[in-house]
């Protein structure tokens, strides 16, 4: 089997779900496109079965946090076709007050601990997952540490000041 170009993956995408994901651009080569949380797991399903594109192996399941847009919370699904030998890269927007997705464990068992890490890290809660706690941080943090809401540094810290730098 022939490895299929970003131009036919697209195309095959938009058959299914025209006008539900958009395309945000193809850095080195990575297709990059954006849905929403209503069509994801459709949109997942579709390019893991479909017997062309067969992506079937979940690279990663991670979140950023921009806390200066209005969708303030974007989850980030790295997905690659083996047998294409491509990879693609879905972005889905979430409202950081209300972080809610659902889960990829329908299709991929291995979403599991890549989810749990996600909530841990960002507070985003998959809908349906199996197990959704903690996996690296301690049971009662109330935080989510990787969100940009906290100083990277204690700014009380004195060996950090600027005159032991020569600034």
């Amino acid at each position: 089997m022939g490895k299929i170009t970003n131009e036919e993956l697209l195309a095959s995408i938009n058959s299914k779900f025209e006008g539900q994901v958009t395309v945000v651009g193809d850095p080195y080569g990575l297709l990059t496109v954006e849905t929403n949380t209503e069509t994801i797991i459709a949109l997942l399903g579709f390019i893991k079965n479909d017997p062309t594109l067969q992506f079937i192996y979940l690279t990663d399941i991670t979140a950023v946090h921009y806390p200066d847009q209005e969708k303030t919370i974007g989850v980030i699904y790295h997905v690659h076709s083996l047998v294409n030998n491509v990879r693609i890269r879905i972005k889905v927007f979430i409202d950081g007050e209300n972080c809610h997705i659902p889960t990829a464990t329908t299709l991929w068992e291995g979403a599991n601990w890549m989810e749990r890490e996600t909530y841990d890290y960002f507070g985003v809660i998959f809908d349906g997952h199996p197990d959704l706690r903690r996996i690296l941080n301690v049971d009662d943090m109330t935080a989510f540490p990787m969100r940009k809401e906290f100083p990277l540094e204690d700014p009380n810290r004195v060996d950090k000041k600027d005159y032991f730098f020569g600034r």
